[in-house]
C-alpha cells in the first residue's frame, strides 16, 4: 500500500511545485507593476512552452520507439503536456482576478480563486471521468479532460487536467500565501503551520474515505477520489514543510544539497531520466525485479541524475567558453 501510495507522487510534485513557481513569477511580475495582461501574457507564454516541449518529448519517444509504437502515442496526455496546460490555464485565472480586483485584496481574491479551482477541479473528476464523460469532443481533445486517449475509456496512466491541475493550482494558491509580506515575517511558524495542515488535512480526507457515505455513481479511489486527491494534497503540504526545514536547518546548510541540485534542473532530469526508466535503454528489466534489484535501479538513476544536474548547472551559460575550449584542444577533447 505504502509502495502504491508512494508511486502517485511524482506527477503531483511536479504540478504543485510548478504552480509555486507560478506564484513566484507572478509575484515577481506584480511588484514591478505590470498591468494583468502583461502578466497574463508572460506566464501564458511561459505555459505554451512547456506545452511545446511536451510535444516534441512524445515526438523524441515516438521516433525512439519506432517502428512498435502506434502514431497515437504522439497524441498522449503526458505530465508536461498538463504542466503547460495548467500554467496557461493559472495565467487566465490571474489575469481575470487581478482585472477584477486592483485593491489591497487582490491577493485574497487570487488565493480563493486558486483554491476553489482546485476544489470545483477535483469534485468534478469522477462524473467526467464516467456519467459526465464528454463523449462529442474529438478522443484528441476528451484526452486531455479525463485521459481517454483512443482507447475508449479513461486510462489512469496519462495525465488529464482532471484531476492532475488541481495539484497546480493548489501550489499556486499556497505560493501566494506564502510570498505574502505577512508570511515572510512569519516564516517558520507559518511553514510549521503548513506541515500541521498538511497532517489534518490527510487524516481528515483519509477519515472521510473509511465511512460508507458515497456521493457518486461511481467511487474510484486511487484515480478519481477526492479523498485521494486531499490524502495527496496534505501529504505535499508535509513534504514542503519538511523541504523548508532542511534548507533552513538541515543538510541545505552545509554547501551541497542533492534535493536542491536535482530540483535546479528538473526539467532536464526529468526528460532524461524517462528513457533509462522506462524505455528501450531501462537499466533494470520490466516487471522482473526483486525489490532489493528495484531499489538498487533507483540508487543507480538517482546518483547518475544528480551528476547530470552538477553538470547541468555548473556548465550553464558557459556555452562559447566551452565550445572554444574544445576547438583549441580537438585531440583532448576527442
Amino acid at each position: 500500500m505504502y509502495s502504491q501510495l508512494g508511486g502517485t507522487f511524482p506527477a503531483p510534485l511536479f504540478l504543485f511545485l510548478a504552480g509555486i513557481s507560478f506564484a513566484l513569477v507572478t509575484e515577481k511580475l506584480w511588484r514591478k507593476g505590470l498591468s494583468p495582461a502583461q502578466i497574463a501574457h508572460t506566464t501564458v507564454r511561459r505555459g505554451a512552452e512547456i506545452f511545446v516541449l511536451g510535444l516534441l518529448f512524445r515526438l523524441q519517444e515516438f521516433l525512439i520507439a519506432w517502428g512498435w509504437a502506434p502514431w497515437s502515442d504522439l497524441l498522449r496526455v503526458d505530465i508536461l503536456n498538463t504542466i503547460g496546460v495548467s500554467m496557461m490555464l493559472m495565467g487566465l485565472l490571474c489575469w481575470l482576478i487581478l482585472s477584477l480586483n486592483r485593491g489591497r485584496r487582490r491577493r485574497t481574491a487570487l488565493v480563493l480563486a486558486a483554491a476553489g479551482t482546485t476544489l470545483l477541479v477535483s469534485l468534478l473528476t469522477p462524473p467526467l471521468w464516467t456519467t459526465w464523460r464528454p463523449r462529442w469532443l474529438p478522443w484528441p481533445i476528451e484526452s486531455y479532460i479525463n485521459g481517454v486517449h483512443n482507447l475508449g475509456s479513461p486510462q489512469a496512466w496519462l495525465f488529464p487536467i482532471f484531476p492532475w491541475a488541481a495539484f497546480a493550482f493548489a501550489g499556486l494558491a499556497i505560493g501566494l500565501i506564502l510570498q505574502s509580506d505577512w508570511a515572510r515575517s512569519r516564516e517558520p511558524w507559518i511553514f510549521l503551520s503548513v506541515g500541521v495542515g498538511g497532517i489534518v488535512l490527510t487524516e481528515a480526507a483519509h477519515w472521510w474515505h473509511l465511512h460508507p457515505w458515497r456521493f457518486y455513481a461511481v467511487d474510484d479511489f486511487w484515480h478519481t477520489s477526492p479523498s485521494f486527491l486531499v490524502i495527496r494534497l496534505g501529504m505535499l503540504l508535509i513534504i514542503l514543510a519538511g523541504s523548508y526545514a532542511w534548507c533552513r536547518w538541515g543538510a541545505g546548510q552545509w554547501g551541497f544539497s542533492p534535493l536542491i541540485q536535482l530540483g535546479q534542473a528538473s526539467l532536464l532530469v526529468y526528460w532524461v531520466h524517462l528513457e533509462f526508466v522506462y524505455g528501450r535503454l531501462s537499466i533494470l528489466p520490466k516487471r522482473a525485479c526483486s525489490i532489493g534489484t528495484a531499489s538498487l535501479g533507483l540508487l543507480q538513476i538517482f546518483l547518475a541524475m544528480l551528476a547530470l544536474a552538477f553538470l547541468r548547472i555548473r556548465w550553464k551559460g558557459r556555452g562559447p567558453e566551452i565550445l572554444g575550449w574544445l576547438r583549441r584542444n580537438p585531440a583532448r577533447a576527442s
